[in-house]
């Protein structure tokens, strides 16, 4: 097969106590799944399904890395949040056999221009200007469900220099893992190489040059990330 240019790289993520990685398709984002998240942004989590937006798998930014100021904002936030990595996927996934789909799980956080987002809110327009630019989603290494089994409650939390700014369990998530992957996959057709990120506790808030960002998802791991 002959190219007109060199295809992109490959995006992918290690995983913890592997030599192989994981290759990433896409990456699916569920908003306001904790109910104090919701509400502090203005919403009432009794009345919404799961809606669902996307990041590309380019935006993934690798532990290690910093996370560099984006332009045309003053106003980027935070947003820790579990990653749920797929191994398989399909249509139509009942919930009691979606977890068979999950690989592992990762860290992650979802960076958001908020000011961008707000505008775009307001004009009934998509999020992608606020939501899946360069760097929008930082990423731990992945654990496999094998060595730790399916996280269902833990500590979800989001420390900058030091002072804990988010702070969550995943048996507050509104839409459990199950239902989440079921319900993507009436919708679009689930791979194997999907992410997810299962959304996130409230107390997001902006970041400036020189954070240092620490998020941690209990049993599964954290990540460390520097804002430049």
């Amino acid at each position: 097969m002959n190219f007109i240019f060199p295809p992109q790289n490959q995006t992918i993520l290690p995983i913890r106590g592997r030599e192989e990685v994981f290759p990433v398709n896409r990456v699916y984002c569920v908003g306001r799944n904790y109910a104090a998240h919701a509400i502090e942004m203005g919403h009432d989590p009794d009345k919404e399904p799961p809606f669902f937006f996307q990041k590309n798998p380019d935006n993934i930014l690798l532990e290690g890395n910093d996370f560099p100021y984006p332009p045309m904002t003053k106003d980027v936030h935070h947003e820790i949040e579990m990653v749920v990595a797929l191994k398989s996927g399909g249509d139509n996934i009942s919930a009691d056999k979606a977890m068979d789909c999950v690989y592992g799980y990762g860290v992650s956080l979802d960076m958001t221009r908020r000011d961008l987002q707000g505008v775009m809110k307001k004009l009934g327009r998509p999020w992608e200007i606020g939501k899946a630019f360069e760097h929008s989603a930082p990423c731990s290494e992945l654990v496999a469900a094998a060595d730790i089994g399916h996280p269902g409650e833990g500590a979800v939390w989001l420390k900058i220099n030091g002072e804990t700014r988010q702070e969550g369990d995943l048996n507050q998530l509104i839409w459990k893992i199950p239902e989440m992957i079921s319900y993507l996959s009436d919708h679009f057709t689930l791979h194997s190489g999907d992410i997810i990120l299962t959304g996130t506790p409230s107390g997001v808030g902006p970041v400036v040059k020189g954070d240092k960002m620490h998020g941690h998802v209990a049993g599964v791991g954290d990540i460390h990330v520097n804002v430049s």
